[in-house]
């Protein structure tokens, strides 16, 4: 009997631990040091601990291939694009939570709930304080397409998902005859081949190989506190395109539940967080982003840009000309 109780003991020690642990899984594109303040809180306010496997690309095929013996709860994606293409693989699932519903404003979030935004970045143009200066509240996107400007814009490939999500909006804006023929026009007027990321960009603007260039809000903040590049932000202003008319282009990173999540209540656990006010102030603060909730203060860096207007087409709908987007930017051969 001793002998039998000493064996149910030692079963209890792994059971017990086994059955009490408290844990959610979440497959990112977005890197560690992003987001790991927020699991960190996350994990101090719940006891749930968040396990993540990051990825630079393949997650919605990997969701895919896994299928119902996928472990991943939670999905983070750094792009209206990627989320679109999680809704299309069909790998997540509707997500029905008042409290998300209240933090994340409608044009942020899918409209059949299978995805929400947490962040907000804006897609901007970068000018040359020396050559160019400040560029005025009536330059637009459209504007990079004039002849005076031949020569002198820099940019990422036009197929990185900033840029086909910025194509998409002006598709969605103008339709695609005359955003072909913008995309022309601002192939004309660049500087070099479409290469780098956006950081690049404002590297080859002080370095006087091109006077614009466009990029997202963030990277100005990672470059200010950079202390290699920080010579590179000093030499640029940051613009906030058609202020005078739609409103400066707003991406997002997101996330998304797994569609057969292991750990469903957990997950929406970390979701809500995700969404609050302590999490939001965080993303503000670490990652020099726009907080999706309403009334949560921009860190001091980024307030020191400005306000400004944002385009208030919904994401849904960019996401829906992506495919045309991809399709006129080979058309004028445009990373050529």
């Amino acid at each position: 009997m001793k002998k039998l109780l000493t064996l149910s003991a030692i079963a209890a020690s792994f059971v017990a631990p086994a059955m009490a642990a408290e844990e959610v899984n979440v497959y990112s594109y977005r890197q560690p040091f992003l987001v790991e303040p927020m699991f960190n809180e996350f994990t101090k306010e719940t006891g749930i601990k968040v396990n993540v496997k990051f990825a630079k690309k393949g997650l919605a095929e990997k969701l895919q291939q896994e299928g119902e013996y996928s472990p991943a709860d939670v999905v983070l994606t750094t792009d209206i694009s990627r989320l679109a293409e999680l809704t299309d693989k069909d790998v997540v699932q509707a997500v029905d939570s008042e409290v998300i519903n209240a933090n994340v404003p409608a044009q942020y979030r899918d409209k059949e709930n299978e995805w929400f935004a947490l962040t907000l970045r804006t897609r901007n143009v970068y000018s040359s304080r020396d050559r160019v200066g400040k560029l005025g509240n009536d330059f637009d996107y459209i504007d990079l397409a004039n002849a005076e400007y031949k020569g002198k814009i820099c940019t990422r490939s036009g197929k990185h998902p900033y840029n086909v999500s910025l194509v998409s909006s002006m598709i969605a804006h103008h339709g695609e005859a005359e955003t072909k023929e913008w995309l022309e026009g601002v192939k004309a007027n660049l500087a070099r081949k479409p290469q780098g990321n956006d950081r690049a960009q404002v590297k080859a603007i002080s370095e006087g190989l091109c006077d614009l260039s466009l990029g997202n809000s963030y990277y100005l903040g990672k470059m200010v506190n950079d202390k290699e590049q920080k010579a590179w932000a000093d030499a640029v202003y940051i613009n906030f395109p058609n202020q005078n008319t739609t409103g400066t282009h707003v991406n997002v990173s997101g996330m998304a539940m797994a569609k057969y999540s292991p750990n469903k209540d957990n997950a929406l656990k970390l979701m809500e967080f995700l969404t609050g006010d302590k999490a939001q102030q965080m993303y503000a603060e670490v990652n020099y982003e726009y907080p999706v909730k309403e009334g949560v203060k921009r860190s001091e860096l980024v307030a020191s840009w400005g306000d400004f207007k944002a385009d208030k087409i919904s994401l849904d709908e960019i996401a829906e000309y992506h495919g045309a987007a991809i399709k006129l930017l080979d058309e004028v051969k445009f990373d050529l």
